[in-house]
């Protein structure tokens, strides 16, 4: 059976396991639960920290799992991200009180608190610069105001938290993170299946079904609007004037893609939702 670690708690794992569960895969009933059998589709489902995961993962323990990629690249194990899955984005950022701090060489000698040390290590030593790193587990934006740490390298969204704590955004970004499949060094038989299962989910979170009819005249104008993925359907109607279209078009937007369609003449524009995909 393919091995799988998912997340059992945190920001991550309801997402992952709805993803799961559109996919074709069997969940679990009990949140406690840390171990599932889905031998339907054999495979094992393994509940586990977000943050152990990689190491798991990269130890050969398990063969696939879904973490973030900033704590994928905390654990500098040799683990691999072989898939994004467009969601928990996040973006990480130094930060230190007003003015202090412009540029990343100004980080030199100084303390920096932060949850993700191997992350922030392997960053400052690209750069060439030397820190002594404070690592803390989680709530980082107090450590200045406490007095552990002149500056912070955390996760950033809005920036409130931040602001709120005294400090400012100051540098450059140290990583742009989201959820990510990751494996280990060797391949496992069945991550193939699990990898387009995931991408149809993904590809139906994002597209939606349009169809319509309109004049036969029009239908290249139409393509224009909403050319598919790769072209739309085109059957006939009972009026030989007329055709109906079939159309795969990017949710957002959608509304936009109806405007144009019923502004050129299409008629009976209908909007369907898309559960799963092979493209």
């Amino acid at each position: 059976m393919l091995r799988i670690a998912v997340p059992n708690k945190g920001s991550l794992s309801e997402t992952a396991a709805e993803m799961l569960a559109e996919a074709g895969y069997a969940g679990r009933r009990d949140s406690k639960q840390l171990h599932l059998i889905d031998a339907a589709n054999d495979v094992e489902f393994f509940f586990l920290r977000p943050r152990d995961i990689a190491t798991y993962v990269a130890l050969g323990a398990l063969d696939v799992g879904i973490t973030g990629r900033d704590l994928l690249l905390d654990v500098r194990m040799p683990a691999r991200e072989i898939e994004t899955l467009g969601f928990a984005d996040s973006t990480f950022r130094f930060a230190g009180p007003p003015g202090r701090f412009q540029t990343l060489e100004d980080l030199d000698g100084v303390r920096v608190a932060t949850a993700y040390p191997g992350l922030v290590d392997a960053f400052l030593d690209e750069h060439g610069i030397a820190v002594d790193l404070v690592p803390l587990d989680g709530a980082v934006e107090s450590a200045v105001q406490l007095g552990v740490a002149d500056a912070v390298a955390d996760v950033v969204s809005t920036g409130t938290t931040l602001r709120q704590a005294g400090l400012e955004i100051f540098g450059p970004v140290l990583l742009e993170s989201e959820a990510v499949l990751i494996a280990g060094p060797n391949e496992s038989e069945g991550t193939e299946t699990l990898l387009r299962r995931l991408r149809g989910v993904m590809v139906a979170r994002q597209y939606v079904m349009v169809d319509y009819d309109l004049p036969a005249a029009l239908v290249d104008r139409a393509v224009e609007i909403a050319s598919g993925i790769e072209s739309p359907t085109i059957s006939p109607l009972r009026d030989p004037e007329w055709v109906a279209v079939r159309v795969m078009v990017p949710r957002k937007g959608v509304n936009r893609v109806m405007d144009d369609l019923y502004g050129l003449g299409a008629r009976a524009i209908l909007v369907t939702a898309i559960h799963n995909a092979r493209l």
